[in-house]
C-alpha cells in the first residue's frame, strides 16, 4: 500500500504504477466523500465545495489531482456505495 505524501505532485504520481495509483484515489475519494458528507450534515442547503473549510479543500484537491492523473493513463476507478 503506497501512502500519500503530505504534498502530491506530477513526480510523485508518475512513480506511481498503474494499480497503486487507483488503490490511492479510491483512498483519497473515500476520505473526501466522508469530509463532505460531515460539510453537507452541517450545512444543508448551504453546502459550497469552495466555500468549505481548509479540511475539505485540502482533500478535493489531493483526489482531484489523483483523479486526474487515473483519467489521463485511461484506468477504470471503482468507488464504492457510501
Amino acid at each position: 500500500m503506497r501512502v500519500a505524501p503530505d504534498v502530491i505532485n506530477k513526480a510523485w504520481i508518475d512513480s506511481l504504477a498503474d494499480a497503486d495509483l487507483i488503490e490511492v484515489e479510491a483512498r483519497l475519494h473515500a476520505q473526501l466523500a466522508v469530509i463532505e458528507r460531515r460539510e453537507k450534515k452541517a450545512r444543508g442547503d448551504k453546502y459550497a465545495l469552495f466555500r468549505g473549510p481548509a479540511d475539505l479543500l485540502d482533500a478535493w484537491d489531493r483526489w482531484s489531482r489523483i483523479s486526474f492523473a487515473t483519467r489521463e493513463r485511461s484506468l477504470k476507478t471503482r468507488h464504492t456505495a457510501e
